[in-house]
């Protein structure tokens, strides 16, 4: 079975899209005006469950050993980035200063700066890596910060193939309680719950509604309906809540409310309707960017985190365009060089793991 270039195509996209909110977000956040960081959030992570959804089948096993999989190449990025971190710091201050590596943690701003630098290995972080409590990074702070989506997705992916494998005449069913789940935490924010609950109940929709599109195509006459419903959506969202509500896009994602949940729809009506239309049928870098959407993933927030050091002294010399371009350009080449790196470095990680388990398998 041919590889549908489009899937790799849309995530390739929606991974450069992450990069750029990232951009806007994290070291954005010292030049780069309001209304160019909430536009940034049009292309989402919302999108990255849609197309899990469409690539989803039934299969728990193949499922489950996918996860498997991802949790061991995700232990192992979070094994060197600890000892990244750890070893700068054993650096800092060993050629330096604390005070030196204060002052260099301070770029990230006040509420990123390092409290408690030692020269003892903080284990316990790396322990809280594994089981996905994701601890500050020092070093790496946007790391950890973009890595909520990764428990929600593993969260997500179990529901999802156990509804697929025993209930797939209900799918309709669970689309509608998550549809209501959702709504009632909007009605009645006081019973929003905390932890994952919100999240998984807005993108497990996503999620099945994505597995419902698998193979199909949106009829052409039904396209300007769907876009006329997002715009419908979008003016009663504005009326309801006023424009304020714009400039607050990003604190309705965590974990998503009404107003996010509609500015995600154009995204996921956009990734919907060129689904099975938009034909790619050549390779290039955006569907490279896709098949390594993981090692981009997290090759970014380390890159995230290093562009920091060019927009402080950069800020005052160009106007804030300019260097926002600037800025996600160098982010999407550290990116690439770093993800490259991180795949070379799984590979490397899984044949030590193989040699262990030759050499300790009972004969």
């Amino acid at each position: 079975m041919n590889r549908d270039l489009y899937i790799d195509f849309a995530k390739g996209l929606a991974t450069l899209s992450i990069i750029f909110i990232h951009t806007a977000f994290w070291s954005g956040q010292f030049y780069i005006i309001p209304e160019i960081r909430v536009f940034s959030l049009v292309f989402d992570v919302a999108l990255f469950y849609a197309l899990s959804g469409i690539t989803s089948g039934s299969n728990i096993e193949k499922t489950f050993y996918r996860l498997l999989k991802l949790q061991i190449t995700y232990m192992l990025f979070v094994t060197l980035l600890f000892f990244l971190d750890y070893f700068f710091k054993i650096f800092g201050l060993t050629f330096f200063s604390l005070d030196w590596l204060q002052k260099f943690y301070s770029t990230f701003g006040s509420k990123y700066a390092a409290t408690s630098i030692s020269t003892v290995p903080q284990w316990q972080n790396l322990g809280n890596w594994y089981l996905h409590e994701y601890t500050n990074a020092d070093t790496f702070p946007v790391v950890m910060g973009s890595f909520w989506y990764l428990k929600v997705y593993y969260i997500l992916t179990v529901f999802g193939v156990l509804i697929l494998r025993f209930f797939p005449k209900h799918i309709n069913w669970f689309i509608g309680i998550c549809i209501g789940l959702t709504l009632l935490f909007n009605i009645s924010p006081e019973i929003y719950p905390n932890g994952q609950v919100g999240y998984v109940a807005f993108y497990l929709t996503v999620f099945l509604v994505a597995n419902k599109m698998r193979g199909k195509t949106i009829p052409t006459k039904m396209i300007p309906l769907l876009y006329g419903l997002v715009a419908a959506a979008l003016l009663w969202m504005f009326w309801y809540f006023g424009n304020d509500i714009f400039y607050k896009i990003n604190k309705q994602k965590f974990p998503p409310k009404i107003p996010y949940i509609i500015w995600s729809l154009f995204s996921l009506t956009t990734l919907f309707v060129f689904y099975n239309r938009l034909k790619i049928n050549k390779e290039n870098f955006i569907t490279y960017v896709g098949k390594n959407a993981i090692f981009f993933y997290f090759g970014q927030g380390i890159s995230s985190s290093l562009v920091y050091f060019f927009v402080v002294p950069m800020k005052e010399l160009m106007p804030w365009w300019v260097l926002m371009i600037l800025i996600y350009i160098m982010n999407v080449i550290l990116a690439f060089i770093i993800s490259a790196g991180l795949k070379k470095f799984d590979d490397f990680g899984w044949k030590v793991l193989e040699f262990l388990r030759k050499k300790t398998a009972t004969k």
